[in-house]
């Protein structure tokens, strides 16, 4: 299967959540881990996420730095990555700050009555530009649409920034080869806080282990870095 070389990137706290249950968003990583994955983004094409995570944070999903962005023009690429967002219902909010920024456009992957919801949706968006579609990836999407979706938009690296739905999706899938974990040094300790992933069956389990190929320290936050296999 011809598909991008995908990186799953996540901040995590000692017991595995990537939240807790207030309204306020919880920090878990310190500036300098942001501009890692600001470094990391700038060297992908697409950066993907979950209409969760979508709804939980409006985020942009941009490239923040100007160096960086300086630097994607002079490759001859888009200052900004292509945004994709994976629902499974097709249910997304036309004034997301993600359809409304960057230069490279976006795609909403869904599937059955998910795609008339999600073009209905998108046709209701503020202003047209940047652009965005909507694509049939199954119902519900599969990993592997989605990826032979991009690849075949010219995407050789994607980063997949979550949430927990979407970080099952793809590390149960098989086709992520690369891990990124940033482990804030503190527990939430909250039963019903949103955890990295949701039970499935992973094929690196306890008999096929992820390969550690780097750790590090970045203030109090440990960076871990595995490879996967599944590009080796």
């Amino acid at each position: 299967m011809d598909r991008p070389h995908t990186i799953l990137s996540c901040a995590i706290s000692v017991d595995g959540r990537i939240d807790d249950t207030s309204p306020e968003r919880l920090r878990l990583s310190n500036e300098a881990d942001f501009a890692e994955i600001d470094a990391l983004r700038a060297e992908c094409d697409a950066i993907l996420v979950g209409a969760g995570t979508l709804r939980a944070d409006d985020p942009r999903l941009l490239v923040r730095s100007p160096e960086l962005r300086e630097r994607r023009r002079a490759q001859g690429r888009t200052e900004h990555l292509l945004k994709a967002v994976v629902t499974r219902g097709g249910d997304v909010d036309p004034s997301a700050r993600l359809f409304a920024t960057g230069d490279a456009g976006a795609v909403v992957y869904t599937g059955g009555d998910g795609v008339g919801l999600a073009r209905e949706r998108l046709a209701a968006r503020p202003t047209a530009e940047p652009p965005a579609e909507v694509v049939d990836a199954g119902d519900p999407p599969t990993a592997e649409a989605i990826l032979a979706d991009l690849a075949a938009r010219g995407v050789g690296r994607l980063l997949v920034e979550g949430g927990g739905h979407i970080h099952t999706l793809f590390l149960t899938s098989g086709l992520v080869d690369e891990l990124r974990l940033a482990v804030a040094p503190f527990f939430v300790g909250e039963a019903d806080a949103p955890r990295f992933v949701l039970p499935g069956a992973f094929p690196h389990g306890p008999v096929s282990p992820m390969r550690l190929v780097e750790s590090r320290a970045l203030g109090d936050v440990a960076v871990l870095r595995y490879r996967l296999g599944a590009g080796e």
